[in-house]
């Protein structure tokens, strides 16, 4: 990776582009150091990344901004939960379906909604974080009333999740890679930055053995990255031949090929599915009932790091890793198209035997991605398990959770890819010159 960045610098049109999209990302981080007026919340996250929960997911998602109360504070956390929900209606829904079917004009459209499906889940999402903190909006700020200033600080975090989509698109439009992407990516590199920084400050010349813990603690970090990047690029391949077709006096097809089927395809979205869900019933209940028995209850026995959060966390992984392969492999598609034009699988028939076929190998295949999945997303929860008084774990832990790692490597390669076609494109040019 290192090697083409370097090559890319060397191209002038490439290196204006890295440089358009350093500048956007630098851009995105002083929007992120931006206090919001009148919504001071030091101290108000103080324990809440024990775990997946979903303000510790967005504020990890935004680079720390939710927690220290800045304008961009949601980031593109509804961005992200507006484009999942739009995916999932595209496959149920057969005019969205259709839509993704037209081309550019399609995308377009669902592009717009998708927009707008992020313009309401922020404008939600701002309301319940000044519901959820709201002891800490500054009373009488600008010698204004309480409730104005609330619904000062819920137009200026739905404006600034706005602004962080169109960087977001800008950077995708005229820099290189997918620019929600590098914003997450900026973001977690920032929370990251953030954690191993507390760490470090635990450390004394009396208690230097939270220096081992952080020795041993980066050591498991490059096995576990390393892991991930294996994971992430591994696939298994289905050998696909094509049968020789005579037209006119040419002959086309007989060439050998294959079918690319990613280990874990559908990457860090069934963590994220099934923290959201487990979680999203006591985030409801701290903002509209934070006194009842039923939200003690839950945060007892079904709150983040419980055995049974636990259990119920790595069933859902399992679900959700299973319906999303299914609905992002479509094994009747891609049999159909294998017989219409002319390729098959050798030793099974074409047709309904090809989709059985691939179907079974894509089951097998997402069991392994699951269990792969459960074990980083119970990690975090495992640690605080072990060691649950030690602040300096805690810290680290906060700093690269393994939902970060993922989301990290997948971004990383995916700007690689990007970079790479740069540089392909603009040798085919100088070849063709």
């Amino acid at each position: 990776m290192f090697k083409t960045l370097a090559n890319a610098f060397k191209i002038k049109d490439v290196r204006k582009k890295i440089l358009i999209t350093l500048g956007l990302l630098v851009l995105y981080r002083v929007g992120c150091a931006l206090i919001c007026p009148g919504f001071n919340l030091k101290g108000a996250m103080a324990g809440s990344n024990e775990g997946t929960t979903f303000f510790s997911l967005m504020n990890m998602l935004s680079g720390d901004a939710l927690s220290n109360g800045s304008i961009l504070a949601l980031g593109v956390s509804p961005y992200i939960t507006a484009s999942i929900v739009i995916q999932l209606l595209t496959v149920a829904i057969p005019s969205l379906q259709n839509l993704s079917r037209q081309g550019e004009d399609g995308r377009r459209k669902i592009s717009f909604y998708t927009r707008v499906a992020a313009l309401v889940l922020a404008l939600a999402q701002s309301i319940g974080i000044v519901i959820s903190y709201k002891g800490y909006i500054q009373a009488g700020y600008l010698n204004l009333p309480t409730w104005l200033i609330a619904a000062g600080i819920v137009v200026i975090l739905t404006a600034g999740a706005m602004f962080t989509v169109w960087l977001g698109e800008k950077i995708t439009q005229v820099g290189i890679g997918n620019g929600m992407s590098l914003l997450i990516f900026v973001g977690i590199i920032s929370s990251a930055g953030s954690g191993i920084a507390a760490a470090i400050k635990q450390i004394t010349l009396s208690n230097l053995d939270g220096l081992w813990s952080i020795i041993m603690y980066l050591v498991a970090l490059v096995l576990v990255f390393g892991f991930i990047v294996f994971m992430d690029l591994s696939e298994r391949r289905v050998q696909v031949k094509y049968a020789k077709q005579i037209r006119g006096n040419k002959m086309y097809g007989g060439q050998d090929t294959f079918i690319p089927i990613k280990l874990n395809a559908s990457g860090v979205m069934p963590i994220i599915f099934a923290s959201s869900l487990l979680t999203l019933p006591q985030l409801v209940m701290s903002i509209f009932w934070p006194n009842s028995n039923a939200y003690y209850w839950y945060q007892t026995y079904l709150g983040t790091g419980s055995w049974v959060y636990i259990v119920l966390l790595a069933a859902l992984i399992f679900a959700f890793a299973f319906f999303y392969a299914q609905i992002s492999f479509d094994t009747d598609d891609i049999s159909r198209r294998l017989q219409q034009q002319g390729g098959f699988i050798p030793g099974i028939r074409p047709g309904k035997p090809t989709s059985e076929h691939l179907r079974k190998i894509s089951r097998r295949i997402t069991l392994f991605s699951a269990f792969f999945l459960a074990i980083i997303a119970l990690i975090p929860s495992l640690v605080f398990k072990a060691v649950p008084n030690d602040i300096i774990i805690t810290s680290l832990v906060s700093a690269f959770s393994t939902t970060g790692l993922m989301i990290m490597v997948s971004v990383a390669l995916e700007f690689d890819k990007g970079l790479q076609a740069q540089l392909l494109m603009r040798n085919y040019k100088g070849f063709l010159d």
